[in-house]
């Protein structure tokens, strides 16, 4: 039963290792990451909301000269 148990923990953990990192690689936890740098580097600023992020984040992005075409 305890080696069940001890299984069943490891599969959920990997399970969680497997969906953060998932998103992390497709940026869907890039607002999370914000959050905790902002909070951990300034805190005094005003911190956007996870759509003005989003917003500022494209904006941002596509902005610039894009040399592919």
């Amino acid at each position: 039963m305890r080696v069940l148990q001890e299984a069943a923990g490891w599969a959920a953990r990997a399970a969680q290792r497997f969906w953060s990192r998932l998103r992390e690689w497709c940026g869907d936890a890039a607002y999370e990451r914000y959050l905790r740098s902002n909070a951990r580097n300034s805190g005094t600023g005003r911190v956007l909301n996870a759509r003005e992020f989003y917003v500022e984040q494209t904006t941002r992005r596509y902005s610039q000269p894009n040399r592919c075409c």
